[in-house]
């Protein structure tokens, strides 16, 4: 639902970039449906998920290197006709001042951190109903970690729901209203923050801390 943040976790290797991947069309599913606002994405385009309402931030980060921060922006920018509340660049740069100061920067000048948010930037750029984080915060120092978790928390206020993998259990406790622990791509395990929290057996068994 809107504001709801769920969390999809599970040990390396398990099927989380595949189920995301099968979200955004770029694998196709060996069973069940996707729906995004009731409709069946099952077999679309990449594309046509995105302009259903679906922004990702990939695994890697996978900025365009060559461009500008603001060109980056720029690419993925939505039609803004029908658009509710559309994102523009301000926005972005309201919300991430150390893009603001990097504009003009190239896309493979940036640090770690502010590809990352150049990535979450992107996604917003569509107006998404949900965004999807593939490894959130993944080799980014803490302070920008914090830094992200902060972003996520704002957007979870203004209304965006969002699937985010992580391996921080202590983060997604605390924005996650839902979580979901995956092995060899079937659902294993499902409960709330305090639950995840309170089973060192859960932690233990799938996520191996």
């Amino acid at each position: 639902g809107a504001g709801q943040v769920v969390a999809l976790m599970g040990r390396n290797g398990m099927g989380k970039t595949t189920t995301v991947n099968c979200i955004m069309g770029l694998l196709a599913p060996s069973a069940g449906s996707i729906r995004v606002n009731g409709e069946d994405m099952g077999g679309q385009p990449s594309y046509r998920v995105a302009q259903a309402g679906v922004g990702l931030v990939p695994e890697g980060r996978q900025v365009f290197p060559n461009l500008s921060v603001t060109e980056n922006l720029l690419a993925t920018a939505a039609n803004r006709r029908g658009a509710a509340q559309p994102w523009e660049i301000d926005q972005v740069f309201q919300m991430f001042p150390a893009l603001a100061a990097r504009r003009y920067g190239l896309g493979n000048l940036l640090s770690g951190g502010e590809q990352q948010m150049l990535a979450i930037g992107r996604a917003l750029m569509i107006n998404p109903a949900l965004l999807i984080l593939d490894e959130a915060t993944e080799g980014l120092a803490p302070l920008v970690r914090r830094e992200i978790w902060s972003c996520l928390v704002r957007l979870k206020e203004a209304g965006l729901s969002i699937l985010v993998i992580d391996k921080n259990v202590d983060d997604l406790a605390r924005i996650a209203d839902r979580h979901f622990i995956i092995e060899k791509g079937r659902t294993v395990w499902a409960g709330d923050s305090a639950e995840l929290l309170a089973s060192d057996e859960v932690k233990r068994r799938y996520l191996g801390i």
